[in-house]
């Protein structure tokens, strides 16, 4: 691991590189935000927002709702026109006190810590699920290192979601279609509640299929890992057009697998 001044100096050199790059790429970020929602349906989903987790501070589950609050503030009602790439981190921006952003659980150099903006990982989870759900190009997408509590109550598939630092670890998407898509976003009282919408109609809808999920012991230490897949379909016909592997995913698990976690084949598949 490295030195504490060593990591903030390659953190900085990661932020520079990377808002030149927000500068200089060859994708458009300039999204345009609308409240009036558009016109079509593609996906919707919600998570719960404080978590019972055994050891967890209660204190950062709430101020996690918090900074929650901030993060959809600038993302609800994101329209994401024909060419253009939505990024996260540039869209969000950096999460400060002076902003509003309170200490929340963050997951970093192996450690579940308080940090300044901890939990806003939860948005982007959804905004990661959904993208899955619609033909919108996964540009850049990170998952955590490792998985600190059991899955208990876990409805997606493990590894289904995006971590995000600002603002060299981003969630970026790119809308290669010819429509325009839109992220909404709300809180009640119990979810996150987010839908992805689009200006018409989509000929095909999509599954998330997991494979290959199985734990794994080395040297003492427990790994997790899965694949994530991508089935298009039909809506006429019903018929499954194809596959395609979104992702692999391997982290260590700061936890004991139980015996019904270890039972899990790899031939386990997940809707």
């Amino acid at each position: 691991m490295l030195r504490p001044w060593l990591y903030h100096a390659a953190l900085f050199v990661r932020r520079a590189e990377r808002t030149a790059q927000w500068v200089w790429d060859e994708h458009d970020y300039r999204l345009r935000r609308s409240s009036v929602s558009l016109a079509s349906r593609v996906q919707k989903h919600q998570s719960v927002l404080i978590r019972r987790t055994p050891g967890a501070d209660p204190r950062l589950q709430e101020n996690k709702v918090r900074n929650l609050r901030l993060v959809i503030e600038r993302l609800d009602g994101t329209v994401i026109g024909p060419g253009q790439t939505f990024s996260f981190c540039k869209l969000v921006g950096r999460p400060t006190r002076r902003r509003g952003f309170l200490d929340g659980m963050e997951l970093v150099r192996g450690v579940a810590r308080a940090g300044v903006g901890g939990g806003i990982c939860q948005a982007s989870n959804l905004i990661y699920w959904l993208a899955l759900h619609s033909p919108l190009e996964v540009v850049e997408r990170h998952h955590h290192s490792f998985d600190p509590f059991p899955g208990d109550g876990r409805v997606l598939p493990f590894a289904s979601g995006a971590t995000v630092m600002y603002n060299h670890r981003d969630l970026r998407l790119r809308n290669t279609t010819q429509h325009a898509f839109q992220f909404r976003f709300w809180l009640d009282q119990k979810c996150l509640n987010a839908e992805l919408r689009s200006e018409v109609p989509l000929r095909h809808s999509y599954r998330v299929i997991e494979r290959n999920h199985r734990f794994e012991q080395i040297e003492g230490t427990w790994f997790r890992e899965n694949e994530l897949w991508r089935a298009t379909i039909d809506r006429e016909t019903g018929h499954t057009i194809r596959e395609e592997k979104a992702c692999s995913n391997r982290s260590e698990v700061k936890y004991a697998p139980s015996k019904e976690d270890l039972l899990a084949t790899s031939s386990c598949n997940r809707q």
